[in-house]
């Protein structure tokens, strides 16, 4: 497999693909138990990587980080050209993942989240993927894992079988996450976050015509104001600077 090709986009490394690609990127290192990171990082995650150095670090180390947002797309084409015709949204990577896991009859580990959204997941692979085998879960403990704990989840990953494992942490933790299990859990990891909430469906998604717009954000402050007032008005408004600042200079 040729190297992968990555945009440096305010300090994050992202990997300019579409779904087809990325999907066989997945796959194929799925297949062979490859150890190997996946992130789909809209700008919440960018402005998190950028405000902190140490995240930066980890963010970076992930194999594959793909422009999840529309605005991440439309950065990369505008100073890179890379002429992206969509961007590759984690709960729709995360379908076409498992449509392709089913076809290669993979096992499937999920990390995160809670019991009653794992349970109402599952239920939906089961009933649409029936050639995916469920290795195993792990219920979010909402809390950082000790030394034993955590060596006790990679035991219990690896001797499950996974080919993938699905994180759905919230960003950054499942970023941290993915970054620190690599060359330790036998699998692809990939952190998809609300893909386990919209595909449960204890999460409504944003209509198709915010989706394309970039306005899916708007979507989900309108849906939970109180917990993604500041995410959204901190975040959104700085990587707006940011791009302008980075813009203008180029111009100059």
């Amino acid at each position: 497999m040729s190297e992968i090709k990555k945009f440096d986009l305010l300090g994050v490394n992202y990997a300019a693909l579409d779904y087809t690609k990325t999907v066989d990127i997945i796959i194929n290192k799925a297949a062979t138990n490859n150890s190997f990171g996946v992130s789909a990082l809209a700008v919440h995650g960018l402005i998190e990587a950028y405000n902190n150095r140490q995240l930066n670090t980890l963010v970076n180390t992930i194999d594959l980080v793909v422009p999840d947002g529309q605005p991440i797309k439309w950065a990369l084409n505008y100073f890179f050209s890379t002429e992206l015709a969509d961007r590759v949204y984690g709960p729709t990577l995360t379908w076409k993942v498992l449509q392709a896991a089913n076809d290669k009859a993979l096992a499937i580990y999920f990390f995160g989240s809670t019991e009653h959204t794992l349970n109402l997941f599952i239920q939906e692979i089961k009933n649409n993927f029936p050639n995916i085998a469920i290795a195993g879960f792990h219920i979010d403990r909402f809390r950082e894992a000790n030394a034993d704990e955590d060596a006790d989840d990679i035991l219990k990953i690896n001797a499950s079988g996974a080919h993938l494992v699905l994180v759905g942490r919230g960003c950054p933790r499942q970023e941290i996450w993915v970054a620190e299990h690599l060359g330790k859990v036998n699998a692809v990891m990939m952190a998809v976050g609300a893909a386990f909430d919209f595909h449960a469906k204890t999460v409504k998604q944003a209509p198709k015509w915010m989706q394309d717009n970039g306005l899916e954000w708007l979507f989900r402050l309108i849906q939970e104001p109180n917990r993604l007032w500041k995410r959204y008005l901190f975040t959104n408004s700085r990587f707006i600077f940011l791009i302008l600042l980075k813009m203008f200079k180029i111009q100059k």
